[in-house]
């Protein structure tokens, strides 16, 4: 049965990298036209249902937010998930989206998640707090992710996410697998040399600055953050400027394969970035790999990596 401190429960953490937009649900929809009296009268249709004593094993989970869809599709049984969001259904977003595919999706709506009568629904940092506060008020358990800035809060939100579903054992196996992983990219690093130094350049211009999740995992490729020099804050925007006086050895850039051309991709097209391309090694690296706690955490380390070896080498042919 869940208590009340388990319908209260957050994971306690922070974004990663200011890409937080993408796992964030149009507050309408993108349907318009839903009134607060159909809003009040789905609620209370669905109370009935929600509010009575669940599981200690969720058999019917509806996930509102892209990070916590990876986590039960990774730990719980696929016929007790009854919805994820439509982003985790989109290999360009999201790193399940295979396992994904075939399952009810959601925009995030208290309405859509009431539908299926619930016995836990996990929702985000960035969910509509409307719709977290709905969901709440008719009795549906909920848990709440933000999104760790260490890779010991993606080790504890992997096992608070485990016990919500009933399924410790596997959030320990997923753990471990990622701690495995982590130890194999390390082991390509020689921590003898000292550190490349590195920036992350993500469209619009942003950056991520220190004591983030993703300033971990450059140090656990070999590289160092020059965002951390500026003191400007977690993700702040980067001038160009300040760019080519940094001296990096690496820049980190985004490798969505998005299509659609968008205003904020043009800062990456930048013929000053062409320019520094003769002395910078420009390493592509897909955002959906570092966005959210788990395994693929060990795969953008990976990437990271394995850059750093091929500027090594590039240069120690010069």
């Amino acid at each position: 049965m869940f208590s009340d401190a388990t319908r209260r429960a957050r994971v306690a953490t922070r974004p990663l990298i200011g890409r937080a937009s993408r796992a964030t649900f149009r507050h309408n929809g993108g349907r318009g036209g839903r009134t607060a009296a159909r809003l009040c009268a789905l609620a209370l249709a669905a109370l009935a249902s929600v509010s009575s004593p669940a599981l200690a094993k969720p058999h019917r989970i509806v996930s509102l937010n892209q990070c916590a869809d990876e986590l039960i599709l990774r730990l719980a049984d696929r016929d007790a998930i009854a919805s994820v969001t439509w982003l985790s259904q989109d290999p360009r977003e999201a790193n399940m989206a295979a396992a994904a595919a075939g399952l009810p999706a959601n925009d995030g709506l208290a309405e859509q998640a009431l539908a299926y009568k619930p016995d836990l629904v996990l929702v985000g940092a960035f969910t509509d707090p409307a719709t977290v506060a709905l969901l709440r008020r008719v009795g549906a358990p909920v848990v709440e992710l933000d999104v760790p800035e260490t890779l010991d809060g993606v080790r504890r939100q992997i096992r608070a996410v485990a016990a919500a579903v009933g399924e410790p054992a596997r959030g320990e196996a997923l753990v471990a697998e990622l701690d495995r992983r982590l130890a194999a990219v390390e082991a390509l690093v020689d921590a003898s040399r000292p550190p490349l130094r590195a920036i992350v350049l993500r469209p619009g211009g942003f950056t991520v600055g220190p004591g983030s999740l993703i300033d971990e995992i450059m140090r656990r490729a070999g590289m160092i953050n020059l965002a951390a020099r500026l003191d400007v804050g977690a993700y702040p925007q980067l001038p160009l400027e300040t760019l080519v006086m940094l001296d990096a050895d690496v820049a980190i850039v985004d490798d969505e394969g998005f299509a659609a051309p968008a205003l904020a991709e043009q800062a990456l097209a930048h013929p000053v970035l062409a320019a520094l391309s003769r002395r910078i090694t420009f390493a592509p690296l897909p955002s959906r790999l570092w966005t959210c706690p788990g395994p693929a955490l060990a795969d953008a380390a990976r990437v990271l990596a394995e850059a750093g070896e091929a500027t090594r080498r590039a240069r120690a042919e010069k």
